[in-house]
């Protein structure tokens, strides 16, 4: 399960020149649900993914204490802010090979409105504070970022090693003995 969460002073989601959902102070909360009947190699997304997703979302602290001014010092909870969740199967995408994304690997029918109702931690939110898209729909979202502050959370913990930087790195040390910076 992927999630890219935005701190927002405002977000909406707009079906068919209507406005179906909006948030003030909060975040607009993007989340791709994986699926495994396409790729077996892959596990579905479970609970514990859920729950993993919505932890972070509720307890990151990107927002700065307003009576210290220190920064990176609250969470949407601590601030009481709103949460826009939006399904987007397109987080799933594989992009790895040719032109075209590749979105297998995407469950195409979980409204995502699902995963964070079911959630333990999620059902402690006041549910006027959660909103969320129209599943299915092609939907219109806008936002303002605030900072702007743009995070991406996997629950399949994973550690990122540039592929092309290492051996990269690796050549040139190899072809002059020291170290000579990409792109130069």
């Amino acid at each position: 399960m992927r999630a890219v969460i935005q701190r927002v002073s405002s977000a909406s989601v707009i079906v068919d020149s209507n406005v179906v959902s909006s948030i003030s102070n909060g975040l607009m909360c993007l989340i791709g649900i994986g699926d495994e009947s396409i790729q077996p190699e892959h596990p579905d997304d479970t609970a514990k993914d859920s729950e993993y997703i919505v932890n972070k979302i509720l307890n990151l602290k990107v927002f700065d204490d307003p009576e210290t001014g220190a920064m990176w010092k609250k969470s949407v909870k601590d601030i009481e802010g709103e949460i826009l969740c939006v399904s987007q199967f397109t987080l799933m995408a594989k992009t790895i090979k040719g032109a075209k994304p590749d979105f297998h690997k995407a469950m195409a029918n979980y409204p995502v409105h699902s995963m964070p109702r079911c959630s333990n931690q999620w059902a402690r939110i006041r549910p006027s504070r959660i909103k969320d898209g129209q599943f299915g729909a092609m939907m219109s979202v806008s936002l303002t970022n605030e900072g702007p502050v743009t995070l991406t959370i996997d629950s399949r913990k994973f550690e990122y090693t540039p592929v092309a930087e290492t051996s990269a790195k690796k050549k040139s040390i190899e072809a002059n003995g020291t170290e000579t910076p990409i792109g130069n």
